[in-house]
């Protein structure tokens, strides 16, 4: 049996990850940070919560690191954790650069000293690319962040290259388009958009507001991509990989169908400059081929069944919440308990 250490266990992906090893037959740790309001719904959500070992680990203190690696005695790491929405770096930059790009930095150095022989998937980011003008980005492409967060990112991803040809470590970076499910952080955009649309379905909200509705992205299912950082890590040697659809779609068009699917009009969907960044990737695409060529992956959703997915699941959540149900959930309209479950009220 191999053991893994998920950093960032809480996540999205962190989660799906976590219910994939599991399947695997992996002895799961997930390394999680210390809050007033632990954010464990995800893992609920899928069932494994009792089938993880939760550790606390905080990327920002490398004895918690060494802890961790410590008490997983860890085959392979896999290291999700950051601060990642890219908004909220604008805000936040010094703390993003410290989590997400010194961070990385911190395990790195802590795998170094404890066992070097560990794998390492470090989660990179197609932000990364930015602002560059070629039609599809893959491995070979150019980098050009525009956010503090794609800064950091790449950081990272420089600072995993280094330990990889430094100490010969087997330190891989993936770099992930975006990908997205019913588990997304309702911070982010597709999921703002599919929560707020079966809202308004339901007679719950009247309208939404976002930011750029010209904004292209190359959208897949997050499942599928976590089963592709595993295949990294399955390699003889390290490497770099792109994981993406070859897709672009709007956010408009994003829009355009959950209202399709949840039966109501797009008019309610407005612009807000409030929601604009202060800069803005237009266009990202990313090209799959290395990765579907070495690892044998190949995303399978398309995108129109990525957003039913969504938009059914946040129906069916709110359909329950009318009915009183309780269950864990993250809309956080009347407040969470102790293990992130939603409070249900009556309207």
């Amino acid at each position: 049996m191999k053991n893994a250490l998920i950093t960032g266990i809480t996540g999205q992906d962190g989660a799906y990850l976590a219910d994939f090893l599991l399947g695997k037959g992996y002895k799961v740790f997930g390394g999680y940070r210390r809050l007033s309001t632990p954010n464990f719904w995800r893992l609920y959500h899928l069932g494994i919560h009792d089938k993880v070992k939760l550790l606390p680990l905080d990327v920002l203190d490398s004895h918690s690191i060494s802890e961790a690696l410590v008490a997983s005695a860890p085959n392979e790491v896999y290291h999700l954790a950051a601060q990642s929405f890219v908004g909220a770096s604008f805000v936040q930059p010094l703390y993003t650069s410290d989590v997400t790009g010194f961070g990385s930095v911190r395990l790195l150095d802590e795998i170094l000293k404890f066992d070097k022989k560990i794998k390492i998937y470090q989660a990179s980011s197609s932000e990364m690319f930015g602002e560059d003008n070629s039609p599809t980005k893959n491995e070979t492409s150019p980098f050009n962040p525009v956010s503090p967060y794609a800064v950091a990112k790449l950081y990272s991803y420089w600072m995993v290259r280094a330990y990889r040809k430094g100490y010969g470590m087997h330190a891989t970076n993936g770099i992930l388009f975006n990908h997205e499910s019913p588990l997304r952080g309702l911070e982010f955009v597709t999921r703002k958009i599919s929560n707020e649309v079966a809202k308004i379905s339901l007679g719950l909200s009247k309208s939404l507001k976002l930011g750029n509705l010209d904004a292209k992205r190359d959208w897949g299912y997050a499942p599928e991509f976590v089963e592709g950082m595993w295949k990294m890590l399955q390699q003889k040697n390290p490497d770099d990989y792109v994981l993406a659809t070859n897709e672009t779609h709007t956010v408009r068009e994003f829009v355009n169908e959950a209202c399709k699917i949840a039966g109501i009009s797009s008019k309610s969907i407005q612009t807000s400059k409030q929601n604009l960044r202060p800069i803005d990737v237009q266009y990202l695409r990313g090209d799959y081929k290395k990765a579907k060529r070495k690892l044998g992956w190949s995303p399978k959703t398309k995108f129109k069944k990525l957003v039913k997915i969504m938009v059914d699941e946040d129906i069916s959540r709110w359909e329950r919440w009318i009915k009183r149900e309780y269950f864990p959930w993250d809309a956080a309209t009347f407040g969470h308990d102790s293990i992130g479950m939603k409070k249900t009220k009556k309207l």
